[in-house]
Formats: C-alpha cells, sequence, structure tokens
C-alpha cells in the first residue's frame, strides 16, 4: 500500500498554510540576523574575509564620527558599538518627514575570534563610512611548506 499526500479540495484556503506562514514571520522576527528590520533597533552589516596573513573584517557604518565607534577585545571576544545620533530634532516646524528609513540609536557586535589571532597586533581604520578591523594570523596558523628529507 502507498502513502500520499493529503490534499484539500479546497487548495485556495488551507489552516496549515496560514500557520505556516505565521510561524515563517515570527521565525524571521527572531532571526540571528543583523536587526536592520526590527523596529527601532540596527546593527552594521559586517563581511568577514581570510587571507593567508589574516582575517580582515569590515563593516558598514555610514554617517557615524570615528570618535563615535568603540572597538573592544576580551576574553578572545572582539566587540564593535556605538551610538549613530538622529538628526532630527522634536518641534522642527519647518520640516515634514515623508519616508524615515535610516536607524539611528546604539548598536553592538560581537565576534568571537580564533585563538590564532595575534590580539596584541590588531589594527583598525575608518573611511568612508567603512570600518576595517585587520585580524592578524600567529605564525604557527600561517601553515608552511614541510620539505622531504632526501634518504
Amino acid at each position: 500500500m502507498a502513502i500520499t499526500k493529503y490534499t484539500l479540495r479546497n487548495p485556495a484556503y488551507s489552516t496549515w498554510r496560514d500557520l505556516e506562514e505565521v510561524s515563517n514571520r515570527l521565525s524571521r522576527f527572531f532571526d540571528d540576523a543583523p536587526a536592520q528590520d526590527r523596529a527601532g533597533a540596527w546593527a552594521p552589516l559586517v563581511n568577514v574575509s581570510e587571507t593567508k596573513e589574516g582575517l580582515v573584517l569590515t563593516a558598514e557604518i555610514p554617517g557615524m564620527p570615528e570618535d563615535g565607534i568603540s572597538i573592544e577585545l576580551e576574553n578572545n571576544v572582539l566587540t564593535i558599538s556605538g551610538e549613530k545620533i538622529e538628526e532630527r530634532k522634536e518641534g522642527d516646524d519647518e520640516r515634514r518627514c515623508h519616508l524615515w528609513e535610516r536607524r539611528y540609536g546604539t548598536f553592538s557586535r560581537s565576534f568571537t575570534l580564533p585563538r590564532t589571532i595575534k590580539s596584541e597586533d590588531i589594527t583598525a581604520g575608518f573611511e568612508y563610512g567603512i570600518l576595517t578591523v585587520h585580524l592578524p594570523k600567529a605564525p604557527e596558523a600561517k601553515g608552511r611548506k614541510i620539505e622531504i628529507a632526501k634518504g
């Protein structure tokens, strides 16, 4: 006897489809991705790449001054934080906002670093709204070629 999938006679309406849609919405709300879409919250988008020499972390933080960004390292956890101040002022009768998509407020992103990173040699730069953090590898993590001894 074969087992077949049950299909409703009226495919236009399905209680299960409604429940699945609600479940998908809830999972997107509690997703671990950066809080770009949640009301009032935001976090910079980050890329991490690897080279022979180390890791490079870049974060988009437009509209912030360099001195408004903090980078801290504690127990092998790198934390980037800051606060983006809103430009709008209360009681500004000369200006009406029609669309307000940019996010403001505090943010914080933390990353657990591998043990092979030389934490004392970490450097950072900030240019055109892009924060770049260079995380150099320890010599033992870079790898090396081992020659075969001639016997």
